[in-house]
């Protein structure tokens, strides 16, 4: 994951099984949680937040609705995070940037309405980037 440069391609492929193994990882670690829609929810998130609103995500490959919702927010919030945030294979982008790549993939990548609501978070996200991000 802290790869520089592009992965190859069964570099890729083995690090999109990331997200089912941290399904694995997060049900076994929460199995003695008593709330069951609790255990469901962190699951779905780990489990399909690379899912795509048309169905080209990962692992798969549900779309639209049949992604849960907590997953559906989880791909916006960490595409968000990796766009603005440095790392070892790219530099941040700005805010602007951004939101103008969540703004054009929505109906695509993200779930066309959520994302709305996302958008309008704006302010609220480069607040708590601008207080909390560490470089």
């Amino acid at each position: 994951m802290r790869k520089p440069g592009k992965f190859t391609d069964e570099e890729y492929e083995k690090m999109k099984a990331h997200s089912k193994e941290g399904a694995r990882i997060v049900k076994e670690v929460i199995k003695s949680v008593e709330n069951e829609e609790f255990k469901q929810i962190a699951i779905n998130v780990a489990h399909f937040h690379h899912e795509k609103w048309n169905g080209q995500g990962y692992p798969e490959k549900l779309s639209g609705n049949q992604i849960p919702f907590e997953a559906r927010i989880m791909a916006l919030a960490d595409v968000f995070d990796a766009l603005v945030t440095r790392r070892c294979y790219k530099d941040s982008f700005s805010y602007d940037k951004a939101f103008q790549i969540i703004e054009e993939s929505l109906g695509s990548h993200f779930d066309p309405e959520l994302g709305k609501i996302f958008i309008q978070c704006r302010p609220q996200l480069e607040e708590l980037y601008n207080t909390y991000q560490v470089e």
